[in-house]
C-alpha cells in the first residue's frame, strides 16, 4: 500500500471498557505493518494489554511509558521491536504507569508530555525524516478520560474510536465527543475523528445490524465499510502473546482487520 507523505499519529479511544480498544490497536498494527507501513505502537494502559498481545518484554523495570512520560526520555530509548511482526515497534506499557497521573499532577504542561517525545523523535515527520520514518504511530489509552488519555489526545493528529455493535454502543459517546471538542479548542487544534470502527459484529442479530446502521447515521464516511466480526480466534491469540494476524492469519477476524488496515490507508484524512 501507498506511504503516507507524513507520519499519521492515531490515537485509540473509548472511555467504556470491552469495546475492543487493544485488540484493535494490536492487530490494525500487526495489519498495517503486513503491508509495508512502518508501525509504532505506544501503550498507555497499565495494564499492559497491547504488550502483552506483541509479544513485548512489560515487567516492572522495564522501560516503558512510565519513563517517556513522567522520567523524560527519548522515545528511541524504550521502544523494542516486536518480534513476530517486522517493521511493528512498540513502546511498552509496566504496572508503573499506573501511578504516573498522580506523579504528573504537579508537573508543568503535563498534558503535553507524550506529544512531546513523539516530536522529538527523528522517526516521525514528513519527507524530512527519511525513509525509516514512521508511517502510523497508534496509541492505546486506558479505558478513562484521565491524564494517560489526555495525553494521547493532545499528541495526536487523528482519533479511532472503535464501538462495538451492541446494545449500549452509544452510550456514554457523548461524553468522549465532549472531551475531544474541548482538547480542539484548547489544547489541539488538530485532532479529527477520522475512524470508526464498528467491532464485535454478529451478522444473525438484528441488533448488531440496527446498532450498525446507527452509527453509520451518526457519523456518515467517518465509519470503515469493514466491521469486525465477534471472533473466537481474535480472542484467543492473546494468550499466545500473539495478535489474530500472526495467530490465524486466514481467520475471518484477521481478514477483516487486515481489509479495514487497508481501508485506513486508502483514506484521505477527514474533518
Amino acid at each position: 500500500m501507498p506511504r503516507p507523505s507524513r507520519t499519521r499519529v492515531m490515537v485509540v479511544a473509548n472511555q467504556k471498557g470491552g469495546v475492543g480498544k487493544t485488540t484493535s490497536t494490536v492487530n490494525l498494527g500487526a495489519a498495517l505493518a503486513q503491508l509495508g507501513q512502518r508501525v509504532l505502537i505506544i501503550d498507555l494502559d497499565p495494564q499492559g494489554n497491547a504488550s502483552t498481545a506483541l509479544n513485548i518484554e512489560h515487567h516492572r523495570g522495564t522501560p516503558s511509558t512510565y519513563d517517556l512520560l513522567v522520567e523524560g526520555a527519548a522515545l528511541g530509548d524504550v521502544l523494542q521491536p516486536c518480534p513476530e511482526v517486522e517493521g511493528l515497534d512498540v513502546v511498552p506499557a509496566t504496572i508503573d504507569l499506573a501511578g504516573a497521573e498522580i506523579e504528573l499532577v504537579s508537573v508543568v504542561a503535563r498534558e503535553n508530555r507524550l506529544n512531546k517525545a513523539i516530536s522529538a523523535h527523528p522517526g516521525v515527520g514528513g519527507k524530512e525524516a527519511g525513509d525509516e520514518r514512521y508511517d502510523y504511530v497508534l496509541v492505546d489509552c486506558p479505558p478513562s478520560l484521565g491524564l494517560l488519555t489526555l495525553n494521547a489526545l493532545v499528541a495526536a493528529h487523528e482519533m479511532l474510536i472503535p464501538i462495538q455493535a451492541e446494545y449500549y454502543a452509544l452510550e456514554g459517546l457523548g461524553q468522549l465527543l465532549e472531551t475531544v471538542e474541548m482538547v480542539k479548542k484548547h489544547l489541539n487544534p488538530e485532532l479529527r475523528i477520522s475512524t470508526i470502527l464498528v467491532t464485535m459484529y454478529d451478522g444473525r442479530t438484528r441488533l448488531a445490524a440496527g446498532v450498525a446502521d446507527e452509527v453509520r447515521s451518526h457519523f456518515g464516511d467517518q465509519v470503515l465499510k469493514t466491521m469486525i466480526p465477534r471472533s473466537v480466534r481474535v480472542s484467543e491469540a492473546p494468550s499466545y502473546a500473539q495478535t489474530v494476524m500472526t495467530y490465524d492469519p486466514g481467520s475471518p477476524g484477521a481478514m477483516a482487520y487486515l481489509e479495514a488496515a487497508r481501508e485506513i490507508t486508502q483514506r484521505a484524512v477527514r474533518s
